[in-house]
């Protein structure tokens, strides 16, 4: 069993080895029976093996994707990747290089399905394929406010490297784009944050796919 790094933002959490005799269950992982369980996940997935832990947020996965360029090797990928597991999203979609930075993932890419795409149209003929509206979140003119823009159920939230944004290629390809409104003096968000905010506002409008 791979080890996990320390979440420097999280506290104590976990359980020690779970007193004899154990449960008969197969989704419970004898490593972690034996040693103890530090993970950071929820309570009700002590001991758990991954593979059964992803198996059980299969059954629930909300119908909200993610997509991250990855033209420019961008750290906030591991961020997005992050906050997408908090809302237990369909897939993530890598589009560009293969490589990314996992660090600030914090392993939860483990507990998701991350797909690659090596171009645009092998993005797009996904997304034609499941049904998937693409929603480009980006500062640019013709973007509605997202405060005020009604997000399909079923999207792929598109989000571009940290700087340039999306790429024209990008914007031509999605069926929508929303802009998050700002108050301050910078241009943008970095793609941590916005991601967050519109994975947040998808769930507010969206609340009985993620209780399904």
């Amino acid at each position: 069993m791979d080890d996990e790094p320390t979440d420097p933002t999280a506290p104590s959490v976990g359980v020690g080895p779970h007193p004899q005799p154990w449960p008969d269950d197969p989704r419970l992982d004898p490593e972690l029976l034996a040693a103890g369980d530090r993970r950071n996940v929820l309570d009700e997935y002590r001991y758990w093996r991954l593979e059964a832990i992803v198996a059980d947020l299969d059954t629930r996965r909300a119908p909200m994707h993610v997509a991250i360029q990855n033209w420019e090797h961008d750290f906030n990928i591991g961020s997005v990747v992050r906050t997408a597991n908090a809302f237990n999203v369909a897939g993530v979609h890598i589009l560009g290089r293969r490589r990314w930075n996992r660090r600030g993932a914090m392993v939860t890419d483990r507990y998701l399905h991350v797909h690659h795409h090596a171009s645009v149209e092998e993005f797009v003929a996904w997304a034609e394929t499941a049904g998937v509206a693409l929603v480009g979140v980006d500062n640019l003119p013709g973007s509605v406010p997202l405060e005020t823009a009604e997000l399909p159920e079923a999207c792929c939230l598109v989000f571009g490297s940290e700087g340039p944004g999306l790429t024209d290629e990008v914007v031509a390809a999605c069926d929508r784009l929303v802009a998050i409104t700002q108050h301050g003096s910078t241009r943008s968000l970095n793609a941590g944050a916005a991601a967050a905010i519109a994975m947040y506002h998808w769930s507010l409008q969206h609340a009985r796919a993620l209780d399904a």
